[in-house]
């Protein structure tokens, strides 16, 4: 009885882990210099999200490849986090800095597509994220660039908040396309 419970947990966490969208975005040679020399490890970016409103991030350090990609996918999986969206995109333009790193996100009308590179379309498309605009402004080191689209993602907030804080109506907060609409 008891281990037919423990296979259909175990069958669940495995079908939940399926449903995760899994991104390496970066894998870097690192040296330690000793005394002996150099001893090399590998930095592993990688982003996992469910592509529908939760993402994470973690980065990785092994001396094998694919012990440095277990160890980010397994951190970025415990540092999932939901982000806000309206619809397919952001609710509001938003700023994300990480070291010299800086990436602006701003919403963009249905059918836009995402309009990012790199390790920023990895981050958005894992969201669930399916029309926004996006510029890497600063330094274009892909961890720090990563990093400032997860800060720029937690950033969000929800237009109802954000209209109560202003004291205005939510229609004048809201995306222009959904003004419309309202």
């Amino acid at each position: 009885m008891e281990r037919r419970n423990r296979q259909a947990r175990r069958g669940a966490f495995e079908e939940e882990q399926e449903q995760l969208d899994e991104r390496v975005v970066d894998i870097t040679r690192v040296a330690k210099v000793v005394k002996g020399g150099r001893t090399f490890h590998f930095r592993v970016v990688a982003v996992v999200g469910d592509n529908k409103g939760q993402v994470g991030l973690g980065i990785g350090k092994a001396r094998t490849v694919p012990d440095a990609i277990g160890k980010a996918t397994e951190r970025a999986r415990r540092d999932m986090a939901p982000v806000f969206l309206e619809g397919t995109t952001v609710p509001h333009e938003v700023y994300g800095r990480c070291g010299g790193a800086r990436v602006m996100v701003r919403p963009a009308s249905p059918g836009t597509g995402v309009v990012a590179g790199g390790g920023v379309r990895a981050v958005l498309e894992a969201a669930g994220i399916r029309d926004v605009l996006t510029k890497s402004l600063g330094s274009a080191t892909q961890v720090n660039v990563v990093q400032a689209t997860m800060q720029a993602l937690r950033d969000l907030r929800r237009v109802e908040d954000v209209a109560r804080e202003r004291g205005v109506p939510e229609a004048q907060v809201m995306p222009f396309w959904q003004r419309r609409k309202a």
